[in-house]
C-alpha cells in the first residue's frame, strides 16, 4: 500500500471545552487551512469543534512528502481525523466535512470511500474533475523548477473576487504568504493527485447529503461545475454566493459559516 503523508490538523477558533461534533475542515491547494478557515471557524465557535488539516508540504503538515492519488490523500485524512479522535477515545466515529477545491476533491473520495465516516459534506469551490490533466503536469513541473512564489501573481488574479485583497489585504496575504511558503514537491504531488481525479461517473453513488457552495467570480471552478455536483450526488444542494471567487470562506465567511451552520444543523 502507498505511504500515507502525514497530514497535521489543529483545532481553528476557540478550543472546545464541551464535546461538540467534529467539523473537519480542508484548505485549498497552495494554502493552509488556518489562513483560509479562520474568519469561518471563529463565526462556527460553540456549535462545532473545527478541525482544519495542511496538505502534503502545506501549513504544519510534513514538506518531505510522497506524491499521492486522491485515494490517498483521503486516507491520510482520515488517519489524521483518527489521530486527533484517539485523544478523547472517539477513534472511528462519523464527523462533518467541508472543503475547498482540492480539498472538496478529498471530501468526494471520502464519501465514495468511508461512507460510514462522513455524515455530511459541505464541498466548496469544487467539482468531481477540476481542470485537464495536462495543465495540473505542466504546473507540477513548473513549481518543481521555480518553486511555489512563482504562481503568487497567476493566484492572486484567481482566487479572490474583485476588491478583495483591497478590502481585506491582510487576508489575502496571508494566503498568498502561504502560497510562498508551500514546499514544491507537496504542491507538485497535489498537482499530480488533481490530474488523476474524475469521479463524474461515480456522484450517484454518494448518499450523504452534499452542499455545494461555489463563487459566483470563480473561475476555476464556476457556479455550472457546482451545479453539476449537487446534481449528480443523490442528496444535493447548491448555494452560489456574489462577491467570492475560489476562496468562499476567507471570501465571505458570514455567509459560508451560516450555510454551513443551518446545512449541518
Amino acid at each position: 500500500m502507498t505511504q500515507l503523508p502525514l497530514l497535521l490538523t489543529a483545532e481553528l477558533g476557540a478550543p472546545q471545552a464541551a464535546a461538540r461534533p467534529l467539523l473537519v475542515v480542508g484548505p485549498s491547494l497552495g494554502t493552509s487551512a488556518a489562513a483560509l478557515w479562520s474568519a469561518a471557524a471563529q463565526r462556527l465557535e460553540g456549535r462545532f469543534t473545527v478541525l482544519g488539516f495542511d496538505l502534503p508540504g502545506h501549513g504544519l503538515s510534513a514538506k518531505a512528502a510522497p506524491a499521492a492519488d486522491m485515494a490517498t490523500l483521503a486516507r491520510a485524512v482520515l488517519a489524521a481525523v483518527d489521530a486527533f479522535q484517539a485523544r478523547s477515545g472517539a477513534t472511528g466515529q462519523g464527523f462533518f466535512y467541508a472543503g475547498v477545491s482540492v480539498s472538496g476533491c478529498i471530501g468526494l473520495q471520502l464519501l465514495l470511500d468511508a461512507p460510514d465516516r462522513i455524515d455530511r459534506a459541505v464541498i466548496l469551490n469544487s467539482a468531481a474533475k477540476i481542470g485537464e490533466a495536462a495543465g495540473w503536469r505542466e504546473r507540477a513541473d513548473l513549481v518543481r523548477a521555480q518553486g511555489c512564489a512563482v504562481l503568487r501573481e497567476a493566484s492572486a488574479g484567481r482566487w479572490f473576487a474583485p476588491g478583495f485583497p483591497e478590502r481585506d489585504p491582510a487576508t489575502a496575504d496571508a494566503l498568498l504568504e502561504s502560497l510562498c511558503a508551500a514546499d514544491a514537491a507537496g504542491y507538485a504531488g497535489v498537482c499530480e493527485a488533481l490530474a488523476a481525479f474524475d469521479v463524474r461517473a461515480r456522484l450517484a453513488e454518494i448518499e450523504a447529503p452534499v452542499l455545494t457552495i461555489g463563487g459566483r467570480d470563480d473561475l476555476a471552478t464556476p457556479p455550472a461545475a457546482q451545479q453539476a455536483l449537487a446534481a449528480g450526488v443523490r442528496h444535493g444542494r447548491v448555494e452560489i454566493l456574489d462577491a467570492a471567487a475560489h476562496l468562499a470562506p476567507a471570501e465571505q465567511p458570514d455567509a459560508v459559516a451560516g450555510l454551513i451552520a443551518g446545512f449541518l444543523g
